[in-house]
């Protein structure tokens, strides 16, 4: 079981990073 639970929070924290990318792209197109 805490192997499960380590692989899930890798992956989160996988998914939280490619949201931030995403927001860095939004917000510099917004500003040109």
């Amino acid at each position: 079981m805490p192997n499960v639970k380590k692989w899930r929070k890798k992956k989160i924290a996988k998914h939280k990073h490619k949201k931030l990318l995403k927001r860095t792209r939004w917000q510099r197109k917004r500003k040109k």
